[in-house]
């Protein structure tokens, strides 16, 4: 098993120049033990991100033409990459400690798995429960009022799985876009993500397509921050790209069942 492989990692800014900058800077130097193949993409920023990350040592920056969305800006790197692994990470992530090794490494040592995310923290050190099954209706929307109406709590439990004891590597459905590492081979033979999505499922949807290949798992041994804004709960603008995702998921799900 070769040990000097490289790990390539990709994410994609649209003006969030303060923030993308802290994620970028904390991948660059906590991957340590592996060769890092770093890329930003950026979604035509109007403000000084491409500025500000283009002045970070090691890094790639790829401006593109416009605002594509989550899926196909992360697309861009796909005829770039010859890494082994391939880490897509949210520009509000923040990580202490070389998890993207430890989580290659742990894809060395289970050959059966294709997908692999840690434990996403909160800034105060709490977890985030984020979706790990398949989305439904239940989940989607009746898990969106729970905090309104406490009989529909329970949907976003099932949906997040915070209702169980998930402190072993679990296999779950629905892997999270804001920081996750899969073969590169696979994330190629996939075509990345479908980028029919803007943003949101997109990685509900690559983790259904790449089950094919194996298991996508949860590993809660290895952990990153996520600085989550909840944008859809919070703008009726990404509610409504919210909702238009979902139901393009479902169809085109739909079609396959």
């Amino acid at each position: 098993m070769q040990d000097n492989y490289k790990i390539s990692a990709c994410v994609v800014t649209y003006n969030n120049s303060s923030c993308a900058k802290v994620a970028v800077e904390s991948v660059v130097q906590h991957t340590k033990s592996k060769e890092l193949c770093m890329y930003v993409c950026d979604n035509n920023s109007t403000d000084n991100t491409l500025k500000t990350l283009k002045e970070i040592d090691g890094v790639s920056v790829i401006k593109l033409p416009d605002n594509l969305g989550f899926g196909k800006a992360h697309n861009a790197v796909l005829d770039k990459i010859d890494s082994k692994y391939h880490a897509v990470i949210n520009p509000d992530i923040r990580i202490d400690s070389d998890v993207l090794s430890s989580l290659a490494e742990y894809l060395d040592n289970n050959p059966d798995v294709v997908m692999v995310t840690p434990k996403i923290l909160n800034d105060d050190g709490t977890v985030q429960h984020l979706p790990k099954k398949t989305p439904s209706f239940k989940y989607v929307f009746l898990g969106r009022l729970g905090s309104m109406f406490g009989c529909l709590k329970k949907y976003r439990e099932e949906y997040t799985r915070s209702n169980e004891q998930l402190t072993a590597p679990t296999e779950v459905d629905f892997c999270t876009g804001c920081f996750f590492l899969i073969r590169t081979d696979v994330f190629k033979k996939l075509g990345g993500f479908d980028d029919n999505f803007f943003m949101y499922f997109e990685d509900a949807d690559l983790a259904r397509r790449a089950k094919q290949f194996g298991k996508v798992m949860f590993v809660p041994e290895f952990s990153v921050t996520h600085l989550w804004e909840r944008a859809s709960s919070k703008s009726i603008k990404y509610l409504f790209i919210h909702l238009i995702s979902y139901f393009k998921y479902m169809h085109k799900w739909r079609r396959h069942e």
